[in-house]
């Protein structure tokens, strides 16, 4: 079975993670995605969320009730920071020793991942589907890689900055089964 981890803050999830998510199924031939909304990363210390984790974990799961290929997980949640990725995949590959593991990430991620904890390790046991706007990012030596491209306007920092504006997000950000997207302080 061919898994892809698919860790971050989705704060708030919006249509375009699930854009992302669906491409990777098929650009990869993919099985299960498993959105991993993130803990504290240790690349954004001092940060908080606008949303909790639970507030979180409850819009994840209403993104993606409906996608037959997708599951949401509170690992990263549950586990001691700081959030590390390879703990993630350490954790993973104990609990289903069969699984192909994918892990997916932006561009942004992906000129950076020379600095994530465990780098030979992760290398090791993933192949890295990155996805990328314009120009594909360079490969790395040794390291497998899927190169995806789109282009989603949707943001979560836009989204949030709309939400304390009273803004209104747009229609097509906010995924099928989010009718809106809420304060923060009125889901449970």
């Amino acid at each position: 079975m061919k898994t892809c981890l698919f860790g971050g803050s989705f704060d708030p999830v919006h249509a375009g993670h699930l854009a992302i998510a669906q491409a990777a199924v098929q650009e990869a031939g993919l099985d299960k995605v498993l959105f991993l909304p993130a803990a504290c990363s240790p690349f954004k210390t001092g940060k908080s969320s606008f949303y909790t984790d639970a507030q979180r974990l409850h819009l994840l799961q209403q993104a993606t009730a409906h996608l037959p290929w997708a599951e949401v997980s509170d690992m990263d949640l549950t586990l001691p920071p700081p959030s590390w990725s390879w703990r993630l995949v350490e954790a993973r590959r104990t609990s289903h020793p069969h699984e192909e593991l994918y892990w997916l990430m932006g561009t942004d991620q992906w000129e950076q991942l020379h600095k994530w904890a465990r780098y030979d390790y992760l290398t090791q046991h993933l192949t890295f589907i990155v996805y990328h706007r314009d120009t594909a990012p360079q490969p790395r030596e040794n390291v497998r890689a899927i190169f995806i491209s789109g282009d989603l306007p949707a943001s979560s920092s836009a989204i949030r900055a709309a939400l304390l504006q009273g803004s209104a997000v747009p229609h097509d950000w906010i995924p099928a089964g989010i009718s809106h997207y809420p304060q923060p302080d009125r889901i449970a």
